[in-house]
C-alpha cells in the first residue's frame, strides 16, 4: 500500500526534468552494461579515495573508455571519492582529481570537506556532490552545502519521503536518494565494525561487511555467578573451585539454531515510483558496484521502463506486475522500504538464513543476429546445455523464454554443451535478440 506523500515539492527543479538514474558499475564492463540497459549516469569507483577498496574499480585509462561509451547513450560518468581522509591519504589528491577532470568525468561524490574544496579549488570543471556519509537529513544542511557551491546532495539514507519534501520546498538544489539495493545497519555506513574484527577501515574503503557475518550469543553470567556463591557461602555450603573460575558466559542458542547475523534488508522502492518523484528526487540511485552484471542489468532495465513509464502519462501509470516479478530475478535479499515511510524495527533485518528470491544466472551474452536464419551468436557467460530453459532479455523490456534445442560452434560443428568461460556458440532463437541482449537460465 503506497503511503501518500504529506509534502509536494511544487518549485522548479535545479536542472533535471526527469528524474536520473543513476547507476554502479564496479568495473568497465558493468558500466558499459549499466549504460546499455538504461542508466542516465553511472558511479565509480577509482583506484583512491573511495570505499569500495575490493571492487576492481578503474584506471584513468579505463574511465576515459567508459566516459567515451557513456557519451555515446548520453550518459554521464560520476567517481567516489567518499572516503574520510587521513593525512597520509591526501598525497597526491590534486593530481588526482585534475586526471578525473582531464578523463572527462562529470562528477565526483566526495564526504571529506579537504576533498571538496581542493576539487572546487584545482579541478573546476568536476561537479561535486555531496556523498551520503555526510550524513544530511535537513534542508538547513542541504542550504549550507548549497551555499558552499555544491549542485547536489546524496541524502542519508535515514530521511524519510516527508522530509525529501520539505527539503525541495526551502532548497532548490538536486536531491540524490538510494532506491534500490543493500542498505548499512550502521547510520549512514558510518561503521568501525570491520575496524575491530579485522583492522580493515570502513570509512577508508576496508569494509568486510562485519554485520553480515554469522555470530554465536552468549549472556555474560559472571555477576549471576558471584551472587550465587555469595550466598552458597553465607549459607555455609561448600563450593567447588571449578565454579570460582567457572563459565562467564552462557550461550543464548542451542544446537542446530540459526546463528545469529546484523544484516539488514535490502532497499526496494520500485512499487512507490510515483511518491519519490512527486517529492523531487532528482536522482534515483541504486547501490551495487559489486554485484554482478546480471543484477546490474536487470535492475536499471526494470527502473528504465518504470520511470519511463511514468513520465510518459503520470495520471494514468500503473505498476506493472511483471516488473516485479523480473526484478525478483535479480539475486535480491529480502526488501522493504528503508526508511521512506517509517522507521525500520526488527522485523527489518535478517537473522535467519536468508530466503533469497529465485535466483537466475547470466548464462550468454548476445554477440550478433542473424535474421535469415533465426540463429544467435552467443558469449557463454556460464554452462548450458542441450534442453537448458532460458530466458532473453534487453533493454526496454525484450523478453521471451525458450529451451536451447540445438548448439553449434563457430566452425558448424554439433555441441552438445556451451562448457567453456567466453566461448561463442550459435543457438536458434524463437524470436529476433539484438547485440548486448543478455540470456539467463534458472538457477536449480
Amino acid at each position: 500500500m503506497t503511503t501518500k506523500v504529506k509534502h509536494k515539492y511544487n518549485g522548479k527543479r535545479n536542472r533535471l526534468d526527469k528524474p536520473e538514474l543513476l547507476a554502479p558499475a564496479g568495473n568497465l564492463e558493468k558500466l558499459k552494461f549499466a549504460v546499455h540497459y538504461g542508466a542516465d549516469a553511472v558511479y565509480i569507483g577509482g583506484q583512491k579515495y573511495g570505499l569500495r577498496s575490493n571492487a576492481d574499480n578503474f584506471s584513468f585509462e579505463e574511465m576515459r573508455e567508459g566516459v567515451e561509451f557513456a557519451k555515446k547513450y548520453g550518459a554521464k560518468v560520476f567517481v567516489a571519492t567518499n572516503i574520510y581522509a587521513h593525512n597520509e591519504d591526501l598525497e597526491g589528491i590534486e593530481e588526482y582529481l585534475l586526471n578525473l577532470q582531464d578523463a572527462g568525468i562529470s562528477a565526483i561524490i566526495a564526504a571529506d570537506p579537504i576533498i571538496i574544496e581542493t576539487a572546487q579549488r584545482v579541478a573546476p570543471k568536476l561537479e561535486v556532490h555531496i556523498s551520503t556519509q555526510q550524513s544530511i537529513s535537513n534542508w538547513q544542511t542541504v542550504q549550507f552545502w548549497k551555499d558552499e557551491g555544491a549542485p547536489r546532495v546524496v541524502l542519508a539514507r535515514e530521511t524519510s519521503i516527508d522530509e525529501i519534501a520539505e527539503i525541495k520546498e526551502h532548497v532548490d538544489i538536486e536531491i540524490e536518494a538510494f532506491i534500490h539495493g543493500a542498505a548499512c545497519s550502521s547510520y549512514s555506513g558510518r561503521c568501525t565494525l570491520s575496524n575491530h574484527f579485522t583492522d580493515r577501515d570502513s570509512n577508508r574503503g576496508g569494509c568486510c561487511q562485519s554485520c553480515r557475518w554469522k555470530y554465536d550469543l552468549f549472556e555474560d553470567a559472571r555477576d549471576d555467578l558471584d551472587e550465587w556463591i555469595s550466598q552458597t557461602e553465607a549459607e555455609g555450603e561448600p563450593v567447588l573451585e571449578q565454579f570460582r573460575v567457572g563459565i562467564t558466559q552462557l550461550p543464548l542458542f542451542q544446537e542446530g539454531q540459526n546463528e545469529f547475523s546484523m544484516s539488514a534488508k535490502d532497499q526496494c522502492l520500485l512499487e512507490h515510483l510515483p511518491d519519490l518523484i512527486d517529492a523531487g528526487i532528482d536522482s534515483f540511485k541504486v547501490e551495487g558496484r559489486m554485484r554482478s552484471i546480471h543484477y546490474v542489468a536487470t535492475v536499471i532495465n526494470v527502473y528504465r521502463q518504470a520511470i519511463d513509464a511514468y513520465m510518459e502519462d503520470p495520471d494514468n501509470y500503473e505498476l506493472n506486475p511483471e516488473w516485479i516479478e523480473e526484478i525478483n530475478k535479480a539475486a535480491n535479499r529480502p526488501v522493504n522500504t528503508g526508511f521512506f515511510y517509517e522507521e525500520p524495527d526488527h522485523e527489518d533485518h535478517i537473522y535467519e538464513p536468508e530466503q533469497k528470491s529465485t535466483p537466475y544466472d547470466f548464462a550468454g551474452l548476445v554477440m550478433d543476429y542473424d535474421e535469415s536464419t533465426r540463429v544467435a551468436t552467443i558469449q557463454q557467460r556460464n554452462h548450458f546445455k542441450l534442453g537448458t530453459e532460458v530466458e532473453f532479455f534487453g533493454p526496454n523490456g525484450t523478453f521471451f523464454k525458450q529451451k536451447v534445442d540445438a548448439i553449434w560452434d563457430t566452425e558448424g560443428q554439433v555441441l552438445d554443451a556451451a562448457r567453456h568461460p567466453l566461448q561463442l556458440v550459435r543457438i536458434k532463437v524463437d524470436q529476433p535478440v539484438h547485440y548486448f541482449d543478455m540470456m539467463r537460465k534458472k538457477n536449480r
